[in-house]
């Protein structure tokens, strides 16, 4: 019995350490300085594209631009986007570039915390120094606005944000939106926005029971959106299957307008609204092309699919 009692206390002093050490774990790595110089007019419309007006403004809710979102229920809580506007309090006015770069790249803030991956960062995790310095360029021009986002509703235990590093370790995979040799430079293009920027595949792509996507299906649908919603698959076959065209795609990105003449519903109507209607018709034919897979040069898109971790 004395025995059983001193390996139990053992074991319970082993977890402790194991737990003191998760928790001490740091995570993310400082950026080197951001030396580009910005374009204010190209960071707009990366911002449009990575949906960061449409995510973090209350535009139904009379909400101002980038100032926080419309709350994201999920079965881990409830997230509400936070306030991005320049105001140093309650939004990123006193953060610098590269802290920036750390929270959009790494999903880290300029603490160390980490973010919770409603914040779809592992997607922008390709952005390039240039990116990021048109980003923030943009978003110095943002009206700071000084009220915060309200925090997030998060019971225990998806409340412990030291839990979000296992999760990353498990999950954090790098977009693989780089071109492909032998593919054209519009389906190129197209990869670069569908699986970077505009990450069709946080919501097109479904989730396991931690909220990881299932990187065996990519772009396979999702039944479990936040709010109740679904994303049906978009994967070349059913695209095809549906009456998708590279040419009412690319219109539906424009108009959210489908071929039977329907319009989107839901988030995908956001995503079109506040997002793709802005893009160049060069970028969304661009996107069509990738998903329908309809590049001259032929390639199995699922060979293209495996976890390169980031």
């Amino acid at each position: 019995m004395r025995r059983l009692v001193v390996l139990s206390l053992g074991a319970a002093a082993l977890g402790a350490v194991a737990l003191g050490a998760v928790i001490a774990w740091p995570v993310g790595s400082a950026p080197a300085p951001i030396a580009p110089v910005g374009n204010v007019e190209r960071g707009a419309y990366l911002a449009r594209a990575s949906g960061c007006i449409a995510c973090h403004s209350d535009f139904a809710g009379g909400g101002a631009p980038l100032a926080g979102g419309a709350p994201l229920v999920t079965d881990f809580g409830t997230f509400h986007p936070p306030n991005i506007t320049t105001d140093p309090e309650a939004g990123i006015g006193d953060w610098t570039a590269e802290s920036f770069a750390m929270a959009v790249r790494q999903g880290v803030s300029p603490d160390g915390t980490p973010y919770f991956p409603a914040f779809p960062y592992p997607f922008y995790a390709d952005f390039s120094d240039q990116d990021i310095a048109d980003l923030w360029a943009a978003f110095q021009t943002v009206p700071p606005v000084a009220e915060p986002a309200p925090p997030h509703e998060v019971s225990f235990p998806f409340d412990q944000r030291w839990g979000l590093k296992l999760w990353r370790a498990a999950y954090f995979y790098d977009p693989k939106s780089g071109p492909v040799e032998g593919r054209s430079e519009a389906w190129n293009r197209g990869r670069e926005l569908v699986r970077g920027a505009t990450h069709c595949g946080a919501c097109h792509t479904p989730r396991n029971l931690a909220g990881g996507r299932d990187l065996g299906a990519i772009f396979a649908g999702n039944a479990r959106l936040p709010g109740g919603s679904k994303a049906p698959p978009i994967t070349p076959k059913a695209l095809a299957k549906g009456g998708w065209t590279v040419p009412t795609l690319a219109y539906a990105l424009a108009s959210g307008l489908t071929p039977s003449g329907d319009a989107f519903g839901g988030s995908m109507a956001e995503v079109v609204r506040e997002g793709t209607r802005f893009l160049t018709q060069q970028d969304r034919e661009a996107m069509a092309l990738f998903l329908l897979d309809a590049d001259e040069a032929s390639e199995d898109l699922a060979s293209d699919t495996g976890p390169a971790k980031d």
